[in-house]
């Protein structure tokens, strides 16, 4: 018997107040009750978030199912002898539920806290009595008046913890499956908490309709938010008649379409017909700049508060994060951080992504192999919310940490057991355990004994300050990591030999990555006019903190339960690839972008350009990699779990095989916006160096930006003193020559004679 109530449809659930309602069991209803992302919002909602309350989940407590799923008085299939009551007054749910127990005219089904700390209470409705006559007996045996408006057949509440039930009866979910139900709705007043209409199409399976595959329920939800949320009492008309005439513009003027998405709010269909046919004969004008902020925000999944902030972003750093097209764990990195700080997010978690996805190869468009080395740097002025970043890599190093823990907990039992030996007595073993989390700070002696005991694993730091990394290496020391971070890059070999058993000496296979934070001060120190040639520069990740001079303050959301779950999902299965992943489709993108790079590099003798395309390309390239993994579903792979033993991680949360599809058009994007986003930063914050290295012309003190092309400015024949005078003087004699000769095998130009040549390609595109 138990079983068959855990079946039984007794309510329908909705994502929001305007989401289709899906028939829903106990077990449904229980198991969203206690999901720690509703709990985390209604604690929002009470400290006076109420912008969160119309996304919360809703479900119907007088009717079991509705045609088409679709919540209307007109749609109710299987309504219920139920009602629920509603009491406004704050605090007093303790109270109402003791009163009730204890003496209750009607029996109590259900009794609960409600979100804004009012109460519900559910309750069986006798066969003759009237909601009218319920809710008068309901309000003497209480002594508090219930909301007079909750008690159409479509009424939905707003779903709440399971903490908030103050009592449940198992009453509530022994609903009938053979529920009566009726062909014919007899009046509106009829429609109260009476059996309503059916049809065959009540068992179809429903087809949420979209505009730009975004679901018109969340387009409403959206519009309810920027317009002062739901109709309340007095206004439901009025809200529905602009709301329509909103939604026209992106349903073609068409009405049968806005009736199907439009919400009724206990509207009959001659009312809603009514409400339409006004909508629709105003003179139209167009998608209104409202309507067009809402749904290029429901297209990135961010707020539609902040789609000014994204093309304010766009315009500063020529890249527009799509949230809502991010695969698993890097959709949740960035829940509550503000659309200016999601790239220096993005690539302060990507390092350590790659770093999980340490057992993968992959062949590059030159046809070598590479492995996912990745090092960034986050870099902005004092106080410019630098913590966001951290935030969101202590939740992906949860894993490394606890495994690191057990393992440096054994290497210092080892070490008290060395210690406290006897002269004569031989020394303990080294365990030579696996410690994947390194700081910044370490000794190259100590990191070389790291990278010899990794098992060809990856190892990460993370540094809040690049300034104490500077400050505790010394000159050599320094010089000494420059050398391993440029090594790790393409996994090389580094080591050293010293005549004493006190120093570490070897040689290894250096895989490191990391991520760091830093002053613009501190980047200007790290990577001066005599080291920016050594190749550092362009084998680092740099993202910018937006300038918060003068700004006001940013706001900034939590991460749910749920969203850290996520990214420790995305962790997972980052661990479980190994091999060689081949990526065709996102070795002919990245080859396409760096060859673009080149020819606008030559067509403008920049060097600078040309220098950083190669590299920013290989980056964009791994960036792309792993967007690829995370939207790909791996066989499960034993990994260690920190005590030296390996277990099998299973994926709770399994996407769907793209075997045969190869890689998404989103990973394509994604690669080319980190390669192009990496390749613009790279030269704001070191080409001002790299190129006073190129020239002697150290008066030329500019931001590096996008030169005019100086192919485009020559004539149509032109000589050597036409492009020098073009270069200012900027560019050698041999530079200019070399130049020239690429341009001919380009096949740009031809030679006409000795001081002379003419383009062939006057408006080449390449």
């Amino acid at each position: 018997m138990e079983m068959i109530l855990e079946r039984l449809m007794f309510t329908c659930i909705g994502k929001g107040h305007g989401a289709p309602c899906l028939p829903a069991n106990r077990e449904d209803w229980e198991k969203l009750r206690r999901e720690p992302w509703l709990k985390e919002m209604c604690e929002r909602i009470e400290r006076g978030d109420e912008q969160l309350k119309h996304r919360l989940p809703v479900w119907t407590p007088h009717c079991a199912e509705f045609k088409n799923n679709h919540r209307a008085i007109a749609d109710a299939v299987r309504p219920l002898n139920r009602l629920m009551l509603d009491f406004d007054e704050k605090g007093h749910t303790d109270e109402i539920c003791a009163r009730l127990l204890e003496q209750s005219p009607l029996v109590p089904l259900l009794i609960e806290e409600s979100v804004r700390r009012g109460t519900h209470v559910l309750v069986e409705l006798p066969d003759g009595m009237t909601v009218d006559q319920a809710q008068q007996l309901m309000q003497e045996a209480t002594g508090f008046e219930p909301d007079a408006a909750v008690k159409d057949v479509s009424r939905c509440i707003y779903m709440v913890p399971e903490d908030h039930t103050k009592y449940v009866s198992d009453k509530l979910f022994e609903v009938s499956e053979d529920c009566e139900r009726k062909s014919e709705p007899t009046s509106d007043e009829g429609c109260e908490l009476k059996s309503l209409p059916t049809s065959e199409a009540a068992q179809e399976p429903h087809t949420e309709l979209m505009f730009k595959g975004i679901p018109y329920t969340s387009i409403i939800a959206e519009w309810w938010h920027r317009n002062g949320g739901e109709p309340a009492e007095g206004e439901r008309n009025v809200k529905l008649h602009k709301l329509a005439v909103s939604l026209r513009a992106i349903c073609d003027n068409k009405k049968e379409v806005l009736m199907q998405v439009m919400p009724r709010f206990g509207l009959s269909d001659v009312e809603l017909r009514s409400v339409v046919d006004s909508a629709c004969k105003e003179t139209p004008k167009g998608i209104s700049k409202m309507m067009q902020g809402i749904v290029s925000a429901l297209e990135m999944g961010i707020s539609s508060d902040e789609i000014e902030d994204v093309e304010a972003v766009r315009a500063e750093t020529g890249v527009k994060v799509n949230v809502k097209a991010l695969p698993m764990g890097l959709k949740e990195s960035l829940a509550g951080v503000p659309v200016s700080m999601h790239m220096p997010v993005l690539c302060g978690v990507l390092p350590i992504a790659a770093a999980y996805a340490d057992q993968v190869m992959v062949e590059y468009c030159d046809g070598n192999l590479q492995h996912l080395g990745l090092m960034s740097i986050i870099r902005g002025e004092q106080a410019s919310n630098k913590s966001v970043v951290k935030n969101a890599i202590d939740v992906w190093k949860r894993q490394f940490d606890e495994e690191d823990a057990l393992a440096r907990k054994r290497e210092e039992e080892w070490k008290e057991r060395k210690k406290g030996r006897k002269a004569n007595e031989k020394a303990p073993d080294d365990p030579k355990v696996l410690i994947r989390m390194v700081p910044v700070t370490v000794s190259c002696s100590t990191l070389l004994k790291r990278f010899k005991n990794a098992q060809g694993h990856t190892l990460y730091s993370f540094g809040e300050e690049l300034d104490t990394l500077r400050k505790t290496n010394g000159a050599g020391s320094w010089s000494s990591k420059y050398d391993i971070y440029r090594l790790s890059f393409d996994k090389g070999e580094w080591g050293q030999d010293y005549n004493s058993d006190a120093a570490e000496s070897g040689v290894v296979k250096v895989a490191y990555n990391w991520t760091m934070l830093g002053t613009n001060g501190a980047l200007r120190k790290c990577f001066k006019s005599d080291n920016i040639e050594n190749g550092l520069s362009s084998r680092i990740l740099v993202a910018e903190m937006p300038d918060s001079s003068f700004s006001k303050m940013p706001k900034f959301g939590r991460r749910s339960a749920g969203d850290e779950a996520m990214i420790q999902e995305a962790v997972t299965r980052l661990r479980a690839f190994s091999g060689l992943i081949d990526t065709p489709r996102l070795r002919k993108a990245i080859e396409q972008w760096v060859e673009q790079k080149r020819v606008e590099a030559a067509k403008d003798i920049d060097h600078v350009k040309d220098t950083y395309r190669k590299r920013a390309a290989v980056i964009g390239f791994r960036c792309g990699v792993i967007f690829h993994l995370l939207e790909t579903h791996p066989q499960p792979l034993p990994v260690r779990d920190g005590s030296g033993q390996t277990q099998v991680k299973e994926l709770s949360t399994p996407l769907p095989h793209r075997e045969g599809k190869g890689e998404s058009r989103n990973c394509i994007k994604f690669a080319l916006m980190m390669a192009e986003y990496c390749l613009s930063q790279q030269i704001k914050a070191f080409g001002e160096a790299l190129q006073n290295q190129y020239v002697d012309a150290r008066e030329e003190c500019q931001r590096y930006g996008a030169n005019h092309s100086v192919f485009d400015q020559l004539a149509p024949t032109f000589t050597l003193d036409d492009l020098r005078a073009l270069k200012r003087g900027y560019c050698s004699e041999s530079a200019m020559r070399m130049i020239i000769s690429r341009w001919m095998r380009d096949g740009w130009i031809s030679k006409t004679d000795r001081y002379h040549w003419s383009k062939v390609k006057v408006n080449s595109e390449k």
